[in-house]
This record gives C-alpha cells, structure tokens and sequence, in this order.
C-alpha cells in the first residue's frame, strides 16, 4: 500500500503570535487554537499546518508529514528504514517515523483506530 501525498507541515516558531498573523495573511485560516502557543491551520483542501511555539535557545525545526491511509495495512519495502513503528498520537493519529536514504527523517500519518 502506498502513500497518499503530504498529510501535513509540523513547523515550530520562536514566536507563535507573530507566526499565526504570517500565515493568515497568506490565506490560512486557524482552525484550532490549542491556547499553549501552538494550533493547526488550513487553507483550502492542501495539508493542513500544526505550528508550535518554541524556546528562544532552541532551534526552530519542520516536519513534512506524509498521509498512509491505513497504517495496519501499510507494509513497507525493506528499503525504507523503520526508525519507530506506527504508534497511536496525542492528536488523534497513528504514526511511523522513518529514515529516508540521506539520514532525514520522515513522518508518516494514518487515522487513528475508531
């Protein structure tokens, strides 16, 4: 089984008010508001945008999260190095973290078991 495209764009910000005025102004709308510095934007049916607030000493990172439509039928090629299995997320999913051929890492999104 295959995946789906991009899921989503997890991006952390050393500043979360000023990140959520850029992004509204280029047409994402806020869909939740977590109230801690972080909350989930979205702008027509692309990827949705999860932006978190960060310490000032910390670097800023991204996290492209790549969609598997389900994760208990998702086997995949020994080419792809499993770092973690699926395992279930605070926010509804299931994820994979794997290692592409140059050592980055990727996450990969399935819904979550009802």
């Amino acid at each position: 089984m295959a995946g789906e495209g991009i899921e989503a764009v997890f991006l952390e910000t050393r500043n979360w008010g000023k990140a959520a005025k850029f992004f509204q102004e280029l047409g994402f709308e806020l869909e939740i508001s977590a109230g801690d510095g972080s909350g989930v934007f979205r702008s027509g049916e692309g990827p949705y945008l999860v932006v978190s607030e960060v310490p000032a000493e910390r670097e800023p990172r991204i996290q492209v999260a790549l969609k598997v439509p389900d994760a208990d039928g998702f086997r995949p090629d020994p080419v792809v190095e499993v770092v973690k299995p699926f395992e279930d997320t605070h926010y509804g999913t299931r994820e994979m973290i794997v290692r592409d051929p140059d050592g980055r890492l990727w996450s990969l999104q399935a819904p979550g078991k009802d």
